[in-house]
């Protein structure tokens, strides 16, 4: 059996006759409707973290250079928006370009190296 979702409980209420002739019940269960749809098509906008994060991953796409390859340690070395930020806070920064298209993963002999795409 399938799950239900909420907006169609509250169909399958107003559906009932004693429901729908009940102005009140109604009234509440199209506010809620309406509170659904609200909830699920509101933009949300970015955290502050997600802010500090992209400028972060900007600074790393500035200082990188196409053809050069880069460890993480490098970067955290370089970059002075990484510097005193532990390793893996910097690998999910870059893990984060990757996943973007920015960034391109290379393994050699089970060492990452990322360059720019």
């Amino acid at each position: 059996m399938t799950k239900l979702t909420k907006k169609e409980k509250f169909a399958m209420l107003k559906a009932i006759p004693a429901v729908a002739e009940n102005p009140i019940l109604v009234e509440f269960i199209d506010h809620e409707v309406e509170l659904l749809n609200k909830k699920n098509t509101s933009e949300k906008k970015p955290t502050a973290k997600q802010i500090a994060n992209s400028a972060v991953q900007n600074e790393i796409l500035d200082f990188m250079e196409v053809g050069h390859l880069y460890t993480v340690s490098e970067l955290m070395k370089s970059v002075p928006a990484l510097d005193g930020c532990s390793n893996q806070y910097a690998s999910s920064q870059v893990r984060a370009l990757v996943n973007a298209g920015a960034v391109v993963r290379t393994e050699d002999k089970r060492k990452a190296y990322f360059s720019l795409a």
